[in-house]
């Protein structure tokens, strides 16, 4: 293996903590490969939305590649189309995460995409701007398994004491991914590339991500070659009830999954209403205060790509602080209970863009004004960062068994609400300039934060369902199961 090198890596090097499993292992690795995924899907994700203006101006770009004459009407259809496939495959795609493994359902989703994205000059100059939506409808239906396949990735490799932290640590791949892009984003399309090189480039790193993915990934502990049997009985057991001789041990198939009693759990529906909550307030963000800025303030925050990136840069470096602060709150000796970690980081994830909103509702046009409000929108971007180790934790917490498929469905109806908070700005938006108008809409989001957040703390819980794991029927090989595990609790493995 290319990491066998570093004695921290190799098999017969980890640098053993009693029970907390080795300082840097296989799974620190799979979630290294889990962020670097993540940045190359995000950046094709965007990467249309910062080429769409190298596209339909030749000034803005290298001037010897072909320049389209798009109106608004078909940027939104161009720009919009991506979520038409997205929000489909959310679901499907954590339940196939959960049977076929996530490793292929990541492999395959990011392996199109990438291919697709090379294609899409192609298609633009050929075909045209309908052609380029239907590309884009399908890199979305490809991406939509992406998010919950890697929910169900992490529950399998992410131990309980370090859950927070290693999805903290992935997800952050996704800002990152979105940094780069919006940052050398014009500098690639003047170059003699031009603007089709907005495409090439995340599509050649994706087409590699995917390799690497696919030779030095396993869908989980049990599968992977070179990891320890120390660190697997470690990941495996981590928040268990079983015995260690019943580790990693396929007891029997996977259970149908229950879908009428996730559908009507109490705390999952909490789950999707924080989700929800959460998504509205972001995208509301991101969508309109850009328009807001151009409109009462004076100012194209998107003609600018450093100053665009510079909430997604925050965001990355907050998400640290807020990992670091949570391992800082763990080992000052005080037992914390998981659902106060889970309700007090998403509080801050959730609250602090509430009153970022509220300050944003109050600001007019000036100069100081115009440096307050990016300060504000960074804020408010940024300590969003603080749900990934509350709400989005949460799928994992309620059961692991199934945390993609929770994922997919809270991540379906989320995407609802990234779509319909735009279209709601617009009945209430009816003059730009009107800052008494932007006011409402945000009062209203941060209202949304409000109440989803409330609602997280109230009603949300962080112990394992009852339905994740459905009662075994007896069977005739129970006596021999039973011999099996006295054996194996004499096992050299369990006195490693």
């Amino acid at each position: 293996m290319v990491f066998g090198c570093f004695p921290c890596c190799s098999r017969t090097g980890y640098q053993q903590i009693g029970n907390t499993g080795p300082r840097f292992g296989v799974r620190h690795l799979q979630c290294i490969l889990v962020f670097f995924g993540l940045a190359v899907a995000y950046s094709l994700r965007v990467n249309l939305s910062v080429a769409i203006v190298a596209m339909t101006d030749r000034n803005a770009s290298n001037p010897d590649f072909p320049e389209f004459d798009w109106n608004e009407s078909v940027k939104s259809y161009l720009l919009s189309s991506f979520f038409w496939g997205y929000v489909v495959t959310q679901v499907p795609g954590g339940y196939l995460s959960a049977i076929y493994g996530a490793k292929y359902m990541l492999f395959f989703g990011v392996l199109i995409c990438s291919c697709l994205a090379l294609l899409t000059p192609f298609c633009a100059i050929t075909g045209g701007w309908k052609t380029v939506v239907v590309l884009r409808a399908v890199q979305g239906l490809c991406q939509g398994v992406i998010f919950p396949s890697t929910h169900t990735f992490l529950s399998k490799w992410a131990p309980t004491e370090e859950r927070g932290r290693l999805v903290g640590y992935s997800y952050s791949g996704s800002q990152f991914g979105t940094v780069v892009m919006l940052s050398v984003s014009g500098y690639i399309a003047s170059s003699s590339l031009g603007w089709p090189s907005t495409f090439y480039v995340p599509g050649c790193a994706g087409i590699l991500w995917s390799f690497v993915w696919y030779f030095y990934c396993s869908s989980t502990p049990a599968e992977h070659p070179t990891i320890t049997p120390a660190e697997r009985r470690y990941i495996e057991s981590s928040g268990q009830t079983r015995r260690p001789s019943d580790v990693g041990r396929e007891v029997e198939p996977r259970p149908r999954t229950p879908w009428l009693r996730i559908l009507t759990s109490g705390p999952f529906l909490v789950l999707v209403l924080a989700h929800c909550a959460n998504n509205w307030g972001f995208w509301t963000l991101l969508t309109e205060i850009p328009t807001f800025m151009k409109s009462v303030l004076g100012m194209d925050i998107k003609s600018n790509g450093p100053l665009s990136a510079l909430p997604y840069f925050a965001m990355i470096l907050l998400t640290c602080v807020f990992i670091w602060l949570s391992d800082a709150m763990k080992q000052r000796g005080t037992i914390l209970p998981l659902g106060f970690s889970r309700k007090f980081f998403n509080t801050l994830g959730m609250w602090l863009p509430m009153l970022a909103l509220i300050g944003l509702g109050y600001i007019t046009e000036g100069a100081a004004n115009v440096r307050l409000a990016i300060a504000l929108l960074t804020l408010a971007v940024a300590t969003n960062s603080a749900t990934y180790l509350g709400f989005h934790v949460n799928h994992i917490d309620l059961a692991p068994n199934y945390a993609g498929t929770l994922m997919g469905i809270t991540n379906c109806a989320a995407n609802f609400m990234s779509i319909l908070a735009p279209l709601i700005v617009g009945l209430i938006v009816w003059d730009e300039r009107n800052p008494a108008q932007w006011r409402i809409v945000f009062f209203f989001t941060a209202f949304v934060y409000f109440m989803g957040n409330l609602l997280f703390m109230l009603l949300g819980r962080t112990s394992v369902q009852d339905w994740n794991t459905p009662t075994r029927t007896p069977t005739a090989t129970s006596a021999a199961e039973q011999r099996e595990d006295v054996a194996g609790d004499r096992s050299p493995l369990i006195e490693a």
